[in-house]
């Protein structure tokens, strides 16, 4: 399991996962749930990918930014949540050393790009919204490509460095991990030496992240509102509306869970709501977001009714 070098410092080759529950009462029940969400889960986020592609009606770019939505929601709950339900029906919940750090280095890329898709999809409402006219200028092929591209890119950036900072320093002798998957904040407790380097790191980029991107959110919707309100139209007021029910509410549901775990005061924080908060936003949203956009979407309900009509 670990072995020490000549320097006193401890190499680890595995870590052990506490899970979500030690009661053993509880393992089969969870088991069966989590299964039944990360399939809901799949299978809503892979249908949206293909259903966006597919379907000659669906090529704008609201449906452009869906489709990478749906591609990263498939990431990130892939990331966890295989190993997550293997964990509920073996013995020792062990991950090798390097499968940890890559599953932290894709649930940091996945998880950031989220925020910043989510962000992208604001401005393109807005423009939809505020500029009908000029809307096919301004969201230009390549202009969608460059709000995809950059936050992949930038998401990518602060993953790697995350993760080589966390994985290059040394561990102590401990090396249970006190969550359900690997994340950047229970692996720096096992950390021997100085933490205060990436605390900081982790602190400006998850800052600049949640601060930058609910901005131009809230923003968006600012000007957005004002633009209904002007309306005349009771029929354009609720097309424009409906068209922004589900963005929003997907914003709502996402920033209120992450506030929860990273805003929450330090006397309060614990490992055991970290990781009731986690599951929500790990396997719970992305099993949501497929079913908010196709429930509340006439577009998205027509496809598939085509698509089941030509089946």
């Amino acid at each position: 399991m670990a072995w020490k070098d000549k320097h006193n410092h401890t190499v680890l080759k595995e870590f052990i996962l506490m899970g979500i529950t030690d009661r053993p009462e509880l393992q089969a029940p969870l088991f069966v749930l989590f299964l039944i969400i990360y399939i809901i889960s799949v299978v809503g986020n892979l249908g949206m990918v293909i259903l966006t592609k597919m379907d000659s009606r669906l090529q704008t770019p609201m449906y452009f930014f869906l489709r990478h939505l749906a591609f990263i929601d498939l990431g990130y709950s892939t990331a966890v949540g295989p190993k997550m339900l293997v964990n509920f029906v073996v013995n020792q919940n062990t991950i090798p050393y390097n499968w940890c750090a890559t599953q932290l280095a894709f649930f940091i890329l996945f998880i950031i790009s989220e925020l910043f898709i989510l962000s992208a999809m604001a401005y393109d409402r807005y423009v939809a919204i505020c500029n009908p006219l000029l809307y096919t200028v301004i969201m230009s092929h390549r202009v969608c490509w460059v709000l995809v591209a950059v936050p992949y890119l930038y998401s990518a950036f602060v993953s790697l460095i995350t993760t080589v900072k966390i994985f290059i320093s040394s561990f102590c002798g401990y090396n249970v991990i006190s969550h359900f998957y690997c994340d950047s904040l229970p692996l720096l407790t096992l950390l021997c030496s100085s933490t205060r380097e990436i605390e900081l790191i982790i602190l400006i980029f998850s800052v600049f992240n949640l601060v930058s991107s609910l901005l131009t959110v809230l923003v968006s919707y600012i000007l957005i509102l004002k633009a209904i309100l002007r309306m005349n139209c009771a029929e354009g007021r609720h097309k424009a509306f409906s068209t922004s029910g589900s963005h929003l509410t997907v914003v709502v549901v996402l920033y209120v869970t992450l506030s929860f775990m990273y805003v929450q005061p330090k006397s309060s924080h614990s490992f055991d709501t970290d990781k009731m908060a986690s599951v929500f936003y790990t396997l719970v949203i992305p099993m949501l977001n497929p079913m908010i956009y196709s429930l509340r979407n006439k577009e998205v309900k027509g496809a598939l009714h085509r698509i089941w009509k030509n089946l």
